[in-house]
């Protein structure tokens, strides 16, 4: 089979949103990081689906003008990933997030349903709210293995001299000093798949400190009719154990969920 691979930026708000083609077949748009995720999702995966890897405003490089807070709510986010939508003619696609690119996935579905076929939520909890940030850390306190937390120790040990010598990448460094809490294999260096990428970090702290926190996702999912799919590791201790998405299961439409037990986030 033929396959694609095209590249480009688009401009939403003065903010340059980087996407990446590859593959050809139907279409699957994965949210985060064009970069970061080309590069985690697995080459098997093109084979038989064209994959579209965009940015949202946390790794776009921003506008040189000073933008408040509200360009980084929830509803202009979507708004962002409906822009590409169109700027890319897609329709009747599956719409994936990984970790709080999730939130962004299922709601954009909620928002513009119409296109979009099904939903994939990977490695994600139920809302990032300190309840929910107080329950992975037990569980990670709970059920570790001493090697990993050795592992989580030792990176966390760094974080803060790492953050004072290059604050403008404190997400990334969060990321990486907190790898044992979610990669399967707590000695992976994740180091290389962040090289080269932008964050901005007033979105990062807006976003994920102030929207997530506070997100409901039971709110809209009785209008949900497309398929959501689940899927959640069991050594994931960032967000912590799939046993958090229980009360909200049955608020699904059309929900199929799989715990994958050699796998964290």
């Amino acid at each position: 089979m033929k396959h694609f691979h095209s590249a480009g930026t688009i401009d939403s708000g003065g903010f340059q949103l980087q996407y990446i083609i590859e593959g050809d077949g139907s279409p699957i748009l994965v949210i985060g990081s064009a970069l970061y995720d080309e590069r985690v999702f697995s080459r098997d995966l093109r084979q038989n689906h064209k994959w579209i890897f965009v940015d949202h405003r946390g790794f776009g490089v921003a506008p040189k003008f000073v933008v408040d807070n509200s360009a980084y709510n929830l509803d202009v986010l979507l708004d962002d990933i409906e822009r590409i939508r169109q700027y890319l003619s897609l329709k009747d696609f599956v719409i994936v997030g990984h970790s709080g690119h999730a939130f962004m996935a299922i709601e954009y579905a909620k928002k513009y349903s119409r296109f979009v076929k099904g939903v994939v939520m990977t490695g994600c909890g139920p809302s990032n709210s300190d309840e929910r940030r107080k329950a992975s850390s037990e569980y990670f306190e709970r059920t570790a293995s001493s090697e990993r937390r050795t592992s989580f120790e030792m990176g966390m040990a760094s974080l803060a001299r790492k953050i004072e010598a290059e604050p403008e990448k404190r997400f990334v460094h969060y990321c990486l000093c907190a790898g044992a809490q979610g990669w399967f294999d707590h000695t992976f260096d994740a180091a290389p798949l962040w090289d080269g990428l932008t964050t901005n970090m007033q979105m990062f702290d807006y976003v994920w400190g102030v929207v997530f926190r506070d997100i409901d996702v039971r709110n809209g999912l009785d209008k949900l009719d497309k398929p959501v799919f689940l899927a959640l590791g069991r050594f994931d201790f960032l967000t912590g154990p799939p046993e958090l998405w229980d009360d909200l299961k049955p608020h699904f439409r059309k929900l199929t969920e799989k715990i994958f037990e050699q796998s964290a986030q």
